[in-house]
């Protein structure tokens, strides 16, 4: 029969909890700083497209 009322409760100790929260910070950032980076690459490339649409339209309105 047990003599306890309740088993004792284990935390989790306070080091692990503060590199989890790290590591949660850490893969937050590197997450921002990817998307970041895809949406400014797409960005250029719409850019760069429509630059040479651009001149495109110009030379075919200029010379045909």
């Amino acid at each position: 029969m047990r003599t306890q009322v309740e088993a004792p409760r284990h935390r989790t100790p306070i080091l692990r909890r503060a590199a989890a929260g790290l590591v949660l910070v850490v893969a937050a950032v590197l997450a921002v700083t990817i998307v970041i980076h895809v949406v400014a690459a797409i960005f250029w490339t719409v850019v760069a497209v429509a630059a040479v649409v651009g001149v495109l339209w110009a030379l075919k309105t200029l010379f045909w």
